[in-house]
Order: C-alpha cells, then sequence, then structure tokens
C-alpha cells in the first residue's frame, strides 16, 4: 500500500510540472540578464532619470535604480580673496574670444579635429566662460580650465594666473592625460557634473 501511494504521488507530481508548463511556459523560468522583451514596451529606452525635488535624481531601467546625490552646481565668483590661502586672482580684463582662438591651434596641434574642439568649446563654456580670472570661491578652482588649486597650472608656465595660452596648455595636457581628449572631458562632466 505504501509503494502504491509513493508511485501515485510521484505521477501525480510529474503530470503537475507538465500541465504548468503547458498552461505557463514561463512559469519555470529564472531571471537572466540575457533575457530580452519581445516588443519592447519601453520605447527603446535602457534607462530613464527623473529629477525630483531636493538634493537627489533617480535613474530608472528595466533592471534597477539608481538614486544619487545631485552634484553641487558651480558657483562662479567675482575676485575675491580665498579665506584659506590668502590668495586673490588677479584683476584682468578676459578676452575669451582671442583664448578659443589660441585653443583652436592648441587642439590642431595634438592632432585632434573640430569636433574635440566643440567639445572643448562646451566644456568650458560651462566651467568658466573662458575667462581666465574665472575663480570659484567655494571650491578654490581657477582659470578657463578651472584647475584645482589654480596653482597647479604654474607646471605650465610662471604666468598661470593671468596668461590664457599659459593655462589652456595646462588645460589640454590634463585632459589628454586623464580623458584622451576633451570629447571625453566633455562626456564625463555631463554625466557628473563636473571634469
Amino acid at each position: 500500500m505504501k509503494q502504491a501511494a509513493t508511485v501515485v504521488f510521484a505521477f501525480a507530481a510529474a503530470v503537475s510540472f507538465v500541465l504548468v508548463n503547458l498552461v505557463d511556459p514561463f512559469a519555470g523560468a529564472t531571471a537572466s540578464p540575457d533575457f530580452a522583451e519581445r516588443g519592447d514596451r519601453f520605447g527603446g529606452a535602457e534607462v530613464q532619470a527623473y529629477d525630483v525635488e531636493g538634493e537627489y535624481t533617480i535613474d530608472v531601467s528595466k533592471e534597477a535604480y539608481v538614486v544619487e546625490k545631485k552634484p553641487e552646481p558651480v558657483k562662479l565668483a567675482p575676485a575675491s580673496t580665498s579665506p584659506e590661502s590668502g590668495w586673490a586672482p588677479p584683476a584682468v580684463t578676459p578676452d575669451p574670444g582671442s583664448a578659443q582662438a589660441y585653443a583652436a591651434g592648441a587642439v590642431a596641434a595634438r592632432g585632434w579635429g573640430s569636433g574635440e574642439f566643440d567639445c572643448l568649446v562646451a566644456l568650458w563654456s560651462k566651467e568658466s566662460g573662458w575667462r581666465v580670472n574665472a575663480y570659484n570661491a567655494s571650491s578654490g578652482a581657477y582659470g578657463i580650465p578651472q584647475a584645482l588649486p589654480g596653482s597647479k597650472m604654474a607646471t605650465a608656465g610662471a604666468d598661470w594666473e593671468t596668461n590664457p595660452a599659459t593655462q589652456i596648455e595646462w588645460g589640454l595636457g590634463y585632459i589628454q592625460g586623464r580623458y584622451d581628449a576633451p570629447c571625453g572631458a566633455w562626456a564625463h562632466s555631463q554625466d557628473v557634473g563636473w571634469y
């Protein structure tokens, strides 16, 4: 009797598994990163970003979500003394047009195309407005490339405080060493708010 009950139970279990898979073929499926839905309901968007009130952003995808603190906006202050160092940006009259003209030649001299120059213009327009004396009082970043601290640019020349060419050469060297080219720096800046 005990053996007959075991056989009947085993038969019923096997039939149940078969019937479940016939009725719902995905019932036994497990989650997999390789699984792709047919007829993408999400319009092809891999990640959606939502801005929410406060200091956080939310990126949502099909598989997960990420909550990150929003980056602090860059505030460029007029020339003033830094309380930490006693240093103040020099009083100069910036000429963004001539700085960009110099940068165009420096970009070409490195073998980068016009697309890289376009990325550089966007990046440094956002960072400093191409002002040689742009100073961020909250971080201490200085100059066209917003070097932090600005005195780092002394490696490119003693006139780093007032010479746009010195600042541009230092900035392009920094970009090349860290991001390969200006478009890499621009993409990073767009992703995280700084480069």
